[in-house]
């Protein structure tokens, strides 16, 4: 078995690591980095992208001459593409769907952490939102600003198409534990791209999207609970909303090595270092957030949606 051979380990959901699996991931990282002249491909979820791939791709290529050629498409193509063969490394911001055929092979290495954040246009006047107004929103039953505090017009809720999207399908397990939860709304998007950009241009939408992308958009970004999605609510797990985003691996692809020394790079010092500058928190930053979610995310989310 490799280092890339990752056992089974997480619990349902894919966010809890044995501490064997995260031995192992320590390893990977300080594993020394060797480098070979040729031109990798990345294809994957557009929050990963314009996170921070491309500043992570320019710091590998300055320290090994190695190009990366990076695509967007969705965190299913990121999860897809590696498993069939057509690209050499994925990014994706939820868990393989082990049921799927397509999926259920892929290598998924934890790099960063990632918030999910309620975005609306920067002239809206409501700054916070709470999860169960979030929820009752997804549901139908919020269509007008003021029952949020706002003015007298009406909600135009901004979804991603099918259910298997990254913030599609992490959303219906953190609001609702029911990957199938169907969102009320006519104002769908194919990638996460255009949602964002029609946020920016739109005073009566509201969407949520990764806070990794978030910081790149010119719109505003609500509290959640009272709680601002900054990098240190974030690390320790008092912003609620929160999921890996993966770097996925095939060994028996063949550029399978130089791929294995970027994800090496990627969890990395330098690589981290890049993570942190995008405002993003690396991977290992947020160890306690596995435990944190385990023991108090759940009861808090249950208690607060019992209320309505």
């Amino acid at each position: 078995m490799t280092i890339l051979n990752l056992p089974k380990t997480y619990l349902q959901g894919g966010y809890f690591l044995r501490y064997q699996f995260i031995s192992k991931l320590l390893f990977l990282a300080l594993l020394p980095i060797t480098t070979q002249a040729l031109e990798l491909s990345w294809v994957g979820c557009g929050i990963t992208r314009n996170a921070f791939m491309a500043d992570l791709a320019a710091a590998y290529k300055e320290k090994s001459g190695v190009d990366i050629m990076i695509a967007g498409g969705g965190a299913t193509k990121g999860i897809r593409k590696i498993t069939s063969k057509q690209a050499d490394i994925g990014g994706a911001c939820r868990f393989r769907l082990d049921s799927t055929r397509e999926e259920a092979g892929a290598n998924m290495i934890p790099v960063a952490w990632d918030a999910l954040v309620v975005v609306v246009h920067k002239s809206n006047p409501i700054d916070s939102i709470s999860l169960v107004q979030l929820r009752n929103l997804y549901q139908g039953k919020i269509t007008n600003w003021s029952q949020l505090g706002g003015k007298n017009q009406p909600v135009e809720l901004l979804i991603r198409e099918g259910k298997i999207s990254g913030v599609g399908y992490t959303l219906r397990q953190h609001l609702f534990e029911d990957p199938d939860a169907d969102f009320k709304s006519k104002h769908v998007f194919p990638s996460s791209g255009p949602l964002e950009k029609d946020v920016e241009k739109n005073p009566n939408a509201i969407a949520v999207t990764g806070i990794a992308s978030a910081h790149k958009r010119d719109f505003k970004i609500l509290k959640l609970e009272g709680m601002d999605p900054n990098f240190e609510n974030i690390r320790t797990g008092n912003y609620l909303l929160y999921r890996p985003l993966y770097l996925v691996h095939n060994k028996s692809s063949p550029n399978s090595q130089e791929s294995e020394r970027f994800i090496q790079f990627a969890l990395g010092p330098k690589g981290r270092e890049v993570i942190r500058k995008n405002q993003v928190v690396p991977y290992f930053d947020g160890m306690l957030l596995m435990q944190k979610r385990m023991d108090h995310w759940q009861r808090f989310i249950r208690e607060a949606l019992a209320q309505q």
